[in-house]
């Protein structure tokens, strides 16, 4: 019998497009073989989208109808939608296993992951607290600096702060940072809300884009460096990648460098030395340990230019996996080519599942 995987796409994220474009790379890539794709997709309303085609229909721009399913109610091979408002009508899907392809908000930040550890389903990648810690940058930036590794400096601030007190926000950035910084909203990816600041004007617009995103806004130093990303696959084991370089198209690896432009290259494997290679997958791991990460995670670096120092930049527990990105391209050089790495996923998925599942969960005194 082949395994039932609900392979959920879109969300309510400024990532929603990168999203769907990683949902329909995974979804060409699972062998049919092995697997039966039931496709979920939910609208940038958070309405979930289970009858007919979910992915043609947010790629066209879904319009609601007010008669969606809002409650989902999963479990192993036994998956209740209850219609808004109703329970008449109800839909039963079978699944074995949850693929989230949710980029940012609402998808990697823990939330749909509370969600299947309630219903008890397994699913790829990391749990509930990994990724809370892995979306949130200033909170993984405290666990990275915590377990020794190399981090640039940063400043947080809310959004309350930079509403309130915009001049001293600006002024201590200035101290204690310099120019040029990068703002960034802290809990995004795929580059959304980035800028590069190069003096105090730019940088008022900069804190400005970020605080649009997210209520708190991580500020970081500037650094002469080149971008290295590195792939991490695994659980209580994991192993890392051969490191890829990214010569982004644009100043920095921003949003259209990484989806729109066709001039950014990839560079596989990196041209770095082999002390640096070792260096660098010996911290994509640890810094995988570090927030207690599981399934995958690409984790990305600078490495400065002049002195060779590698810096951490963050970790990526839903990285994308459309047909150009860097995480299924660093494991293909690695000697694992895209579909068995959704193989080896969707095992860890079930491994963890079932190391879960040993987990008492009741207690009786004597």
């Amino acid at each position: 019998m082949s395994i039932r995987v609900a392979v959920v796409f879109g969300g309510r994220s400024g990532e929603h497009e990168v999203s769907l474009a990683s949902a329909t790379s995974i979804m060409e890539n699972l062998d049919p073989s092995k697997y039966e794709v039931v496709p979920v997709g939910i609208t940038k309303e958070g309405r979930w989208l289970l009858q007919g085609d979910p992915m043609k229909a947010l790629n066209a721009g879904y319009v609601l109808t007010g008669s969606e399913p809002t409650l989902v109610d999963i479990a192993p091979r036994e998956t209740e939608i209850v219609p808004a408002g109703s329970r008449q009508g109800q839909q039963r899907l079978d699944v074995d296993v949850v693929f989230p392809v949710l980029h940012g908000t609402y998808g990697e930040d823990g939330t749909i992951q509370g969600l299947l550890e309630l219903a008890g389903v397994p699913y790829v990648g990391a749990g509930v607290l990994a990724s809370a810690a892995g979306m949130d940058k200033a909170i993984m930036k405290a666990l990275f600096r915590d377990r020794g590794l190399p981090v640039v400096k940063s400043l947080v601030f809310t959004r309350a702060e930079l509403e309130s007190n915009l001049p001293a926000v600006v002024g201590q950035i200035e101290v204690q940072l310099g120019f040029p910084c990068f703002t960034k909203p802290a809990n995004l990816g795929s580059s959304v809300g980035i800028s590069k600041a190069r003096n105090e004007a730019e940088l008022h617009a900069a804190l400005a884009a970020a605080a649009r995103y997210d209520r708190k806004v991580i500020v970081e130093e500037g650094i002469d460096c080149r971008e290295i990303e590195c792939s991490v696959l695994g659980n209580n084991d994991p192993i890392a990648s051969v490191p890829g370089e990214v010569v982004p198209s644009n100043e920095f690896y921003d949003y259209e460098a990484k989806y729109i432009s066709e001039g950014s290259r990839l560079l596989i494997p990196a041209p770095v030395d082999d002390a640096t290679t070792r260096e660098i997958r010996r911290v994509a791991v640890e810094a995988f340990k570090a927030i207690d990460c599981a399934g995958m995670a690409r984790v990305d670096f600078f490495l400065e230019r002049g002195s060779g120092e590698v810096y951490l930049n963050e970790i990526n527990t839903i990285p994308g996996f459309t047909k150009i990105s860097m995480y299924p391209k660093l494991w293909e050089a690695s000697g694992i080519p895209y579909p068995q790495l959704l193989d080896r996923l969707i095992q860890l998925a079930m491994e963890r599942h079932a190391e879960t599942r040993r987990n008492e969960t009741s207690y009786q005194t004597r």
